[in-house]
């Protein structure tokens, strides 16, 4: 069921498509920085190989080019026979032929290296900016999105994302927006870890997918699949071949043996029937111009998701119910491509005139209908089989590309979130700090303060982005993490808006008032406030703070808030065991201040805001 380690270059994917290797069973025991560099060098000489493979057709074609137009004159001349000249236009032909499936190759592994490059710098921590940032889904009305750095530049959707169609970056969107229930996380959770070591796959995913990015329109094809086909009867087809075949044998009497009346009685027939069919026949034609190419697109990621030996589990699942009558989907899409590619043939001038007499446009309309008819609506699952997948296999590469990360235990019950080794997944493991952190049954909340550049709003992010990665079924940085069905609702990133007049302030109740609101919904909440209140006076930040705090853990919240305003760590001892403080703090060594960005019990004791102001020369 996985791939093993590399010990010589596999096939490119575009190569094993079609003729798929025999399955292992042997992991990848290789750390996952050697893999990639086995395989990117071993993609680098295939490449090297196949572009000097390449130069020698380029060459041999421009000598056969030049060849050619030689022997003709020597012909005209009388020199060299006329049959001679076939054979170079022969070889050129070939050499032409053969010298596109080069350059296919070539194209292949060019995007081949360029996958195992990216996921070098994903490993070197030089990801930020070199992805696709998902920016489109920023939304910032979220209750998280924007505070976690779910989306855009150096956000965790760049450093997920390997989808390469649309329909696969929306998934992968949606499930880092809306977490999921507990059933489906341990299903995504099983799926990343059949994907994980599936190197292979997912390498040709990607580069398959490159082609399909650019051309695969979900929502065009998805509608045309769904419209209404147009009715016909079974024995319309039937007539239509019989009308066909009956013109042309006339046509060929007319000519062989002077039948006239029978060929103009026959044209007559079928201009009837081209007639009546005029309308249907060119609105089927036009309406599957784009789909029917798209399809054939989507087709070969299909097929390599076929080729794939996956007997069960939740992969198997996917690609299972995929099937019409026990027939693939590729099987099924390769019919309609067999039918969009002879219609294409009826545009050539050479054949187009035998096309018109045969009724072939017609009969393909017809064929092409009953396709969209019996398939048409399997479209939409098959493009929600290749999304989830997709989404599914950013996941896994995720997992293969950091395997000290661990995949969370949901649990049942009353909120909790018990992380140990907590880190930040964005930042270079070399600079991650972990903290252990633990809310629940009693501690809902923790108040943290600190002097400023300690690490509070780290550690919020920290439990956050760790929160959705988990919701989504996704491993998290943790050497263990616990945690119950959330909703999450954070205020970190809060700014004020000049187009809506909305001061900071403003814009901060407003968010935390969405964030109590989410407490209404079936999940607990685990809520993230930064700063709480701090555009405002000490007095009322005290006041508003305090009836916030003990609203949310009232209805059963649990999270985290931070302060400055050490007079806010003072409401803990209203709330008795259900909060409790802790801070992160510095010290000075060597006239310069030093973090260590460790969360530690109780409040802390001292400020640095003045030692800052000193530190960038203000006189203070």
């Amino acid at each position: 069921m996985e791939v093993a380690p590399l010990t010589a270059a596999p096939r490119p994917a575009f190569e094993r498509s079609t003729s798929p290797q025999p399955p292992t069973t042997q992991k990848i025991m290789t750390s996952p920085t050697l893999e990639y560099q086995n395989r990117l060098s071993a993609r680098q000489s295939s490449l090297a190989a196949t572009e000097s493979t390449s130069r020698r057709y380029w060459l041999w074609r421009r000598i056969i080019f030049v060849v050619i137009p030689v022997l003709i004159v020597l012909a005209i001349e009388e020199l060299v026979s006329p049959l001679l000249i076939a054979l170079p236009v022969l070889i050129f032909l070939i050499l032409m032929i053969r010298h596109q499936t080069i350059l296919r190759r070539l194209d292949g592994y060019r995007q081949a290296v360029g996958y195992y490059e990216s996921g070098l710098a994903r490993l070197d921590d030089r990801w930020i900016g070199k992805g696709v940032s998902g920016e489109r889904f920023s939304d910032p009305t979220h209750p998280y999105a924007g505070d976690l750095d779910i989306f855009g530049q150096g956000s965790l959707f760049e450093r997920l994302c390997e989808a390469r169609t649309r329909a696969g970056e929306n998934r992968l969107a949606a499930w880092l927006t809306n977490p999921a229930d507990p059933a489906t996380i341990r299903r995504r959770q099983e799926a990343v870890e059949q994907l994980r070591h599936r190197l292979d796959l997912r390498e040709d995913l990607a580069l398959i997918g490159d082609g399909v990015r650019s051309a695969i329109d979900d929502g065009e094809l998805v509608s045309w699949g769904r419209a209404p086909a147009t009715p016909q009867s079974r024995a319309t087809p039937i007539l239509a071949a019989i009308i066909g075949l009956t013109a042309f044998i006339s046509i060929i009497l007319w000519f062989a043996l002077g039948y006239r009346a029978v060929a103009l009685g026959a044209i007559l027939l079928e201009m009837i029937f081209v007639l009546f069919h005029r309308e249907q026949t060119a609105r089927v034609i036009a309406a599957v111009d784009r789909p029917g190419r798209n399809l054939g697109l989507l087709a070969s990621l299909l097929a390599r998701l076929e080729a794939e030996p996956i007997a069960g589990g939740p992969l198997g699942e996917i690609l299972k119910r995929l099937e019409i009558e026990g027939e693939p989907p590729s099987r099924q899409i390769a019919r309609l491509s067999r039918l969009v590619e002879i219609l294409d043939s009826t545009r050539n001038q050479f054949f187009a005139p035998f096309a018109f007499v045969l009724l072939v446009p017609a009969q393909i309309a017809l064929a092409i209908e009953r396709w969209r008819a019996r398939s048409g609506a399997a479209i939409a699952p098959w493009i929600d089989a290749v999304a989830e997948l997709e989404a599914l296999s950013s996941l896994a590469s995720f997992a293969f590309e950091n395997p000290d990360h661990v995949f969370p235990e949901m649990v049942e019950g009353a909120p909790c979130y018990e992380g140990r080794d907590l880190g930040h997944p964005l930042l270079p493991a070399a600079r991650c700090v972990r903290n252990d952190v633990v809310l629940g049954d009693p501690v809902q909340v923790l108040m943290v303060s600190g002097s400023n550049m300690s690490g509070k709003s780290t550690m919020l992010r920290t439990i956050g982005i760790n929160a959705v990665l988990a919701l989504a079924g996704a491993p998290v940085r943790a050497s263990q993490l616990r945690l119950s069905p959330l909703s999450i609702g954070a205020s970190i990133h809060i700014q004020d808006s000049l187009q809506g007049g909305a001061s900071r302030f403003h814009a901060e109740i407003t968010r935390i008032k969405q964030i109590v609101e989410l407490t209404g919904s079936e999940r607990p909440l685990l809520f993230l406030l930064d700063e709480i209140l701090s555009g405002t006076n000490s007095h009322d930040r005290r006041i508003g703070a305090e009836a916030i705090i003990r609203g949310l853990v009232a209805r059963g919240a649990i999270g985290l808030t931070t302060t400055h305003d050490l007079a806010l760590t003072m409401m803990v001892e209203g709330l008795a065991a259900r909060a409790t403080n802790v801070h992160f703090e510095d010290h000075l060594e060597g006239g310069r201040m030093v973090f260590d960005y460790r969360m530690q019990p109780g409040v802390v004791t001292h400020s640095n805001a003045l030692e800052l102001m000193r530190a960038v020369g203000l006189e203070v």
